[in-house]
């Protein structure tokens, strides 16, 4: 095989497997909301929200707006990473950036209404969709998502870091346990290194990951 097309060979690979892992955290996305206990559903979640209020925005964040981007081709590629991605939110004004917050604040608590009764069989329903939808994609189609036109592999990523975060939170506002695919894990803080490398804050990250110093309190990279 010639250098040029091991190098296609590798990188189709590559973009394959965002598609799998998105695939393997949006079913376990879906079991970790069927272990929910109902009657935790209207207590705490995350900040503001309620728990209900963070199953509806992961759903509507990590799976139904996956088919709606899906269904948006874009005619130019104006992020080409998954980490510029999640920088461009810390380039915008700070009155957009607050609009955007509130909007999903109302997203959020929308969507939760939407799961009904058994949120669970909701998440599995829409899981299923996005993955069939992911499934049928060419990876290297160009879709227009919020930050601008981007190839689905490199926007996927995002989607399973939000899958993945929010699942952390879910298992611990509800008592319950997240059981994540490994390689979600890893990729999900990878990302979140690349995110601090390219805003600035990745001497801080790395420092804090290996012992050295600790990060200010309240500290993220997105």
């Amino acid at each position: 095989m010639k250098r040029g097309a091991r190098w296609y060979a590798l990188c189709q690979a590559d973009n394959m497997a965002a598609q799998h892992t998105f695939a393997a955290t949006a079913r376990a996305f879906a079991d970790l909301v069927d272990a929910v206990p109902v009657d935790r559903l209207s207590g705490p979640g995350l900040g503001d929200w309620t728990l209900r209020d963070l199953i509806g925005h992961t759903v509507s964040a990590g799976l139904a707006g996956v088919a709606e981007v899906l269904e948006k081709p874009a005619t130019a590629e104006d992020i080409t990473t998954p980490e510029g991605y999640y920088a461009l939110a810390k380039t915008i004004d700070p009155a957009i950036y607050e609009a955007a917050v509130a909007s999903s604040t109302a997203d959020a608590r929308e969507w939760g209404a939407r799961l009904g009764l058994r949120p669970g069989a909701a998440a599995r329903k829409f899981t299923e969709l996005a993955v069939a939808a992911v499934a049928a994609a060419d990876p290297e189609a160009l879709i227009t998502t919020a930050a601008g036109g981007m190839r689905l592999a490199h926007w996927l990523p995002t989607r399973t870091f939000e899958l993945v975060v929010h699942s952390l939170d879910i298992a611990t506002a509800a008592g319950v346990r997240a059981d994540l695919p490994v390689d979600a894990i890893a990729d999900s803080a990878a990302l979140a290194a690349r995110v601090a490398a390219v805003t600035g804050d990745g001497q801080a990250v790395l420092l804090a990951l290996t012992g050295r110093r600790e990060l200010t309190a309240g500290f993220s990279v997105i």
